[in-house]
């Protein structure tokens, strides 16, 4: 059902709001962790389920996830240490400029992903749909996705301002309508209670 999420963000709430909140039509693939080496490189921890996008990138952005962030063309990419890939960007030629980056949010356009096949979608597409029971009844609307280690849980924000956490898993998500902004889940004795 799910895919490559582009925005599974790291342990920190201060990573969930950032990667979740990426600007309009952008796709926070990671986060830039240090330099590498003398010649410019820069690390980048990749967020989702690998770093495919990252590694295949003709174009990102790095900043706060906002009009002030900056677009750099990829020279080069590898992957470097587990959940790192090692970017070269035009422009970066020193570790002092790559050290400069450290901290900034690593971005890029939504059209840039790969069409995923029918049935599949990105996990970021899920921010803002909003959630249903079976029936039609409104629960809320996707804030935000953690990423918890044995189910990835959807934030719900309700009507009331109250939060709830939803298993993000094939066994709740009974629908999932992304151009209709649209999931239906399967509620059971407890699923609704309040943060």
């Amino acid at each position: 059902m799910g895919s490559a999420g582009a925005l599974m963000p790291d342990r920190s709430s201060e990573s969930r709001r950032k990667a979740a909140a990426g600007a309009a039509g952008r796709v926070v693939l990671g986060r830039v962790v240090g330099a590498h080496a003398l010649g410019g490189e820069i690390r980048v921890g990749w967020l989702g389920d690998g770093p495919e996008h990252l590694l295949a990138a003709g174009e990102l952005s790095l900043g706060a996830g906002g009009p002030g962030d900056r677009s750099f063309a990829v020279e080069a990419a590898r992957a470097g240490r587990p959940g790192e890939v090692r970017l070269r960007l035009r422009g970066v030629r020193d570790r002092e400029a790559a050290e400069a980056l450290r901290g900034l949010w690593v971005s890029t356009d939504r059209g840039a992903l790969e069409p995923l096949p029918e049935g599949e979608y990105y996990w970021c597409e899920l921010v803002g749909c909003r959630v249903e029971d079976q029936a039609g009844r409104p629960i809320g609307t996707v804030r935000e996705i953690w990423e918890t280690g044995a189910h990835d849980v959807l934030v719900v924000e309700g009507e009331d301002g109250r939060r709830r956490l939803l298993p993000a898993a094939e066994a709740f998500l009974k629908e999932v309508d992304v151009a209709g902004r649209r999931i239906a889940i399967d509620v059971i004795e407890g699923l609704l209670d309040p943060l």
